[in-house]
């Protein structure tokens, strides 16, 4: 038996169901940019189940495998049921157990997390349907828009809405973690939900998402895994080691590696290097021949083509790079390895920022553009990520065909690897974790990055990312 508020709530989407069955004129801007972003983070193909679904639309156009609806209003299910024939509607109360027992990649909650008496229970009801790779998506109103979002509804702007709970984002965040869940990103968008003459579509895309400014926006998206419950797996590892001009780290690299799983396997590709690394290669995997060691040699050039070819031959169930100077100590890798086996991330990035670094590990120069660059990427991928440019970089081999299949999206620029790997995985929402490790000066050879080439490089890189990433979805 639904309460008094819950009948109220239908009987208002009742008296307004023929604006509810479409995207009338009024607020079809908004609802044309909401779809925009949330079909950025929702890639074609998923299976979605939506709660509170309304007329279907939304549910409709973000192109799902497998979809289902949820909602309490018996008219607005109806009118869905027309819009999107191939999805399942369901009447049902999402406070009370759902009536299904499939399992969703994703779970979207638009609109509807300040209409529920426990928010808490519903997401406690969803977690059933998830799996350890599902994503909670979270849209709602910013609480500070409350008093205007109630003047448009007076004067027709907006249909009205039951009483309900205007939310901050630290308020469904908390939500969230007490439910069990981790949230993963927060973004921001439309600072003014109208068109206005090209004056809203201007302001959206190159204002509103500016630090600062993007937090008053009027729309709140949030982003959640369940926290994982698995055990610990034995997963094997394949470990690509690039060489470039390394002959005296390569055996170092073997020697200096903890047995940290049962079944490690080290790919070393070389890249026209010019004192004996190759030769050097060959030696080593001989010596160790008791190791599963492979070998390879470059078809093209640069460090993201080395590791290309390496994971293309690699066999484990987690990919880890190892830069070959060792400026990343190779002691470090388990706990890597442990951050991955205990599922606390799905990409893990090393972080040379943290911990005060050796003498000459670093130059000045390249310390202050590391640091603004973390901080640029941070903003842009609305993920915190101190140190982008650390090579040791990990993650299931699952997941990597699909982070190169983001290039689509982002397109094939990155001479250096780390960013298509990063973008990747921010595009998929995937929980990224850092790991602190204590940087290390060169005991042999020189480094391979020019600063100020480089640094060109990565500032076409930054630009790039902020029109792919703000722009292009706003």
């Amino acid at each position: 038996m639904l309460n008094t508020r819950k009948q109220n709530i239908i009987s208002l989407i009742k008296q307004n169901i023929n604006r509810l069955k479409k995207r009338d004129v009024i607020n079809r801007f908004f609802h044309e940019n909401d779809t925009r972003y949330l079909r950025f983070l929702v890639k074609p193909g998923e299976a979605i189940l939506d709660i509170g679904c309304g007329n279907g639309l939304l549910l409709n156009e973000l192109q799902p495998s497998k979809a289902v609806g949820i909602d309490l209003s018996p008219d607005i299910l109806a009118s869905a049921k027309q819009v999107a024939p191939s999805c399942t509607f369901i009447e049902h109360d999402a406070e009370s157990p759902l009536p299904t027992s499939d399992k969703f990649d994703i779970v979207l909650l638009s609109d509807v997390i300040g209409l529920f008496d426990d928010i808490q229970q519903v997401l406690l009801n969803i977690k059933e349907n998830t799996h350890g790779r599902s994503r909670i998506i979270i849209s709602y109103y910013t609480k500070h828009w409350e008093l205007l979002i109630r003047f448009m509804e007076v004067i027709g702007l907006k249909v009205k809405q039951p009483q309900q709970n205007y939310l901050s984002t630290r308020d469904i965040h908390n939500f969230l973690s007490i439910s069990g869940y981790e949230v993963i990103r927060s973004e921001y968008q439309q600072l003014i939900p109208f068109r206005w003459f090209g004056i809203g579509t201007f302001v959206n895309k190159f204002i509103a998402t500016l630090p600062g400014i993007r937090r008053l926006c009027l729309r709140t998206y949030m982003v959640a895994r369940p926290i994982p419950t698995q055990p610990p797996a034995n997963y094997s590892v394949s470990i690509v080691i690039p060489c470039r001009n390394e002959k005296g780290n390569v055996e170092s690299a073997i020697t200096r590696l903890p047995a940290f799983c049962d079944n490690i396997e080290i790919i070393y590709v070389e890249g026209h290097s010019k004192d004996g690394t190759w030769e050097e290669i060959q030696r080593v995997k001989e010596k160790y021949s008791h190791l599963k060691i492979k070998t390879f040699q470059q078809t093209g050039k640069g460090k993201a083509n080395a590791v290309h070819l390496g994971f293309e031959n690699a066999t484990g169930d987690i990919f880890m790079i190892l830069d070959a100077d060792l400026t990343v100590p190779p002691e470090q890798l388990p706990k890597f390895y442990h951050a991955m086996n205990s599922h606390q991330g799905e990409f893990i990035n090393g972080s040379r920022l943290i911990y005060p670094m050796e003498n000459q590990a670093m130059q000045f120069l390249n310390f202050l553009a590391n640091k603004t660059f973390s901080w640029i990427f941070s903003y842009l991928l609305s993920q915190r990520f101190t140190d982008t440019l650390c090579g040791t970089k990990v993650f299931f081999k699952k997941d990597y065909q699909s982070i190169l299949d983001q290039r689509a999206f982002f397109g094939d620029f990155d001479p250096f690897g780390d960013f298509e790997l990063i973008f990747g995985a921010s595009k998929l929402n995937m929980k990224v974790v850092e790991i602190p490790i204590r940087y290390q000066a060169r005991v042999y050879g020189e480094t391979q990055i020019s600063r100020f080439r480089h640094g060109f490089i990565l500032l076409k890189m930054v630009l790039h990312a902020y029109r792919k990433l703000k722009v292009s979805v706003s």
